[in-house]
């Protein structure tokens, strides 16, 4: 017992605060790991790793010969094995720390264009989209915001146009070449249309919801883009953000959500210490 409590005095004594932000760094991204995990497949591949390593710790222990040499060579290449299969997962983790305005107000933005651009690009998106509505033409309507869509972009038509109602019902005609595809639009201007977007991983979906829905939630899992939708089944108005879609807007609250979400206000906080006390109020005024 003297020995214990020795090693332990040992071990405070030499405390320094630098050891306390090394533990709360190591604990915050275990945290965030074991979140991420939570809410992807990733979960069950780490199972997976774990009967792995009670399988070796069998075989170490019984001395099965084979069986411990080929996981002994399977685990001495882990971490080109964890990018691997952890690949979507350790890629949507690295974007959102890119995204997170306290991170990314280190970095310099010089590409942004005027906010007249992007307001008259959402006046004329929601204008279009009530037309839409009304003719039950299907539209898919990508409003690029942090994360840079490039990628996505090269699969349709390059455009580099202004918007406007007539330029975009032309595209979205549904005998028009571009009109099966998406149109994204980059700091107020048209970057392209006929784009190809990734289906949501979701299997928990609305099934009524068809492939237009399905690619805006799959972008907006992917991408911190806001994905505006017009049902040509319905006319109905839709937008996906965060993997979230928020359905049956007219003009007036399409426009009103569209400003909140790409043009935020001066006073809003987006660090992620704000975020998480934001959230954490918001659950309190829903128990009221």
């Amino acid at each position: 017992m003297e020995n214990f409590f020795s090693t332990i005095w040992a071990v405070i004594s030499t405390f320094r605060f630098k050891d306390a932000i090394d533990i709360l760094s190591i604990t915050l991204i275990l945290y965030y790991l074991f979140k991420l995990f939570r809410q992807s497949r990733a979960g069950q591949l780490v199972k997976g790793v774990v009967v792995l390593l009670v399988a070796y710790a069998i075989s170490a222990v019984f001395n099965l010969t084979m069986i411990n040499y080929i996981l002994k060579a399977l685990f001495e290449f882990t971490v080109i094995i964890i990018v691997i299969l952890f690949q979507p997962e350790l890629r949507q983790a690295l974007e959102r720390l890119g995204r997170n305005r306290t991170f990314k107000s280190l970095v310099p933005n010089s590409s942004q264009n005027a906010d007249s651009d992007v307001q008259k690009a959402i006046g004329d998106v929601a204008d279009t989209c009530i037309v839409f509505s009304r003719s039950r033409t299907g539209a898919l309507i990508v409003f690029e915001r942090d994360s840079v869509l490039s990628e996505i972009a090269s699969t349709g038509t390059e455009l580099n146009s202004d918007t406007s109602v007539s330029l975009l019902g032309n595209i979205f005609f549904n005998k028009a070449p571009l009109h099966d595809g998406a149109c994204i639009i980059r700091n107020g201007k048209i970057l392209a249309a006929g784009c190809i977007l990734p289906l949501t991983k979701n299997n928990n979906v609305n099934a009524d919801l068809g492939t237009r829905h399905r690619a805006a939630l799959g972008l907006s899992e992917e991408s911190d883009a806001v994905v505006v939708v017009v049902s040509e089944e319905t006319g109905t108005i839709s937008i996906a953000v965060g993997g979230r879609l928020i359905r049956d807007l007219d003009r007036a609250s399409l426009h009103e959500k569209l400003s909140d979400l790409i043009i935020p206000g001066e006073n809003e906080k987006t660090d992620l210490f704000s975020s998480i006390f934001k959230g954490r109020k918001e659950k309190k005024n829903e128990k009221k």
